[in-house]
């Protein structure tokens, strides 16, 4: 019995063996066998979307007349800051990057239109902050179409046209002044995804006839006309003096670092005072531009550059550390950066939950304002509309 039972194994073994040999032999041309076939090519991983960037360049008339222009520009940044960090693409924060330029002013060189770039495209907010605040008026000859083709040139525009990207020209002359035509500087901008915006300081219908509208028109912008000398209407609420408070608490969460640490550090506090110059509102406002993603210091504070996948705090000399950190060894300044970061957040979050009430608040009184001819408002309107081309929301 055990004999024929391994000549049964042993026959039925043969048997599949020879079924598997004819299957194969007379398989379809081209078909390859499980074992040869190469494995299914993988799907390729879904690359990860680029972060959406927000490019803005603010071009202000600084001749002789535009003093008002240059104080609500310097009333209103923080306002336009905040606004601008309100917005969200597909479920995530753009980048946002902001340039300044100057032209009109005949302190500025001739041979270059009497134009100059005060601020290339940044994040730096304290940068851009003390630039405007640096801004004098004189003379001067306002070329619009000089300064438009100038920032087209010369600043970092994204070329896919995916960004959303804008050029506000503020001012009060003729938009046909100057040897460069303002169609050629418009067509220019079109060319580069980019929207040229006109703030006529003045009135509407003499906008109109100095072709403010027109230059604006080209690129599918808007036309605006403001009042450049019309005071910010800030409406103070309750909730003021608690976010102000928080604010100087924020600014205990910075640890600066580097050749320039302590510089910036300064700086922050120096635009601060310069917001404050302004009243207790435009104080809040610049504290909650501070408490958004888009005030960041990356090149000067330790809590920020230590989001940066490549950053190493072991890499930073000792005499560039502030000081409280100088005897720390690494485990030690990991813990003191970790312990600033969540003091930071919990201080923006508060400073989150304050504004909430404080804008429901404002939100009540705010038809009493009267204050829609000023640059914020203008420039406001025209972002929100603009950027739900690019599928952006606030």
């Amino acid at each position: 019995m055990k004999f024929r039972s391994v000549r049964s194994i042993l026959f039925s073994a043969l048997l599949l063996l020879g079924v598997a040999f004819i299957g194969y032999a007379f398989r379809p041309a081209g078909t390859a066998s499980a074992a040869s076939a190469p494995a299914p090519a993988a799907s390729p991983a879904k690359a990860a979307s680029p972060t959406k960037k927000i490019k803005i360049a603010l071009l202000l008339d600084t001749s002789n007349s535009m003093d008002g222009l240059i104080d609500q520009a310097r009333a209103q940044l923080w306002t336009i800051v905040e606004e601008l960090a309100k917005a969200k693409y597909d479920g995530g924060k753009p980048q946002v990057q902001i340039a300044l330029y100057e032209y009109g002013n005949d302190r500025l060189p001739a041979s270059e239109g009497y134009i100059r770039m005060v601020t290339p495209l940044t994040d730096d907010l304290d940068k851009l902050s003390a630039d405007l605040y640096s801004l004098t008026t004189n003379g001067g000859s306002e070329f619009c179409g000089y300064a438009i083709r100038t920032a087209c040139r010369e600043l970092d525009w994204s070329a896919d046209g995916d960004d959303f990207q804008a050029i506000f020209i503020a001012g009060n002359e003729p938009f046909t002044q100057g040897g460069v035509s303002y169609k050629e500087a418009c067509a220019l901008a079109k060319s580069k995804h980019v929207v040229v915006n006109t703030i006529h300081c003045g009135g509407y219908d003499e906008g109109i006839a100095t072709s403010w509208k027109a230059g604006a028109d080209l690129t599918g912008g808007n036309y605006m006309s403001i009042e450049q000398d019309r005071k910010t209407v800030f409406i103070p609420s309750p909730y003021d003096p608690k976010i102000a408070e928080l604010n100087a608490r924020l600014n205990r969460t910075y640890l600066e670092y580097g050749s320039q640490g302590k510089a910036k550090k300064e700086n922050q506090e120096l635009q601060d005072n310069n917001a404050r110059r302004y009243g207790q509102e435009n104080t809040v406002k610049r504290a909650l531009s501070k408490s958004t993603h888009i005030y960041k210091n990356s090149t000067w504070d330790l809590v920020d550059a230590a989001a940066e996948k490549e950053f190493d705090v072991e890499k930073i000399k000792t005499e560039e550390l502030p000081d409280e950190m100088k005897t720390m060894n690494a485990p030690q300044k990991k813990q003191y950066i970790a312990t600033k970061k969540a003091e930071r957040e919990g201080i923006k979050a508060e400073i989150g939950r304050l504004n909430a009430q404080r804008e429901a608040y404002i939100a009540k009184r705010q038809k009493d304002a009267g204050d829609d001819k000023t640059l914020d408002k203008a420039m406001l309107q025209s972002i929100r509309k603009q950027a739900a081309t690019k599928k952006l929301t606030f």
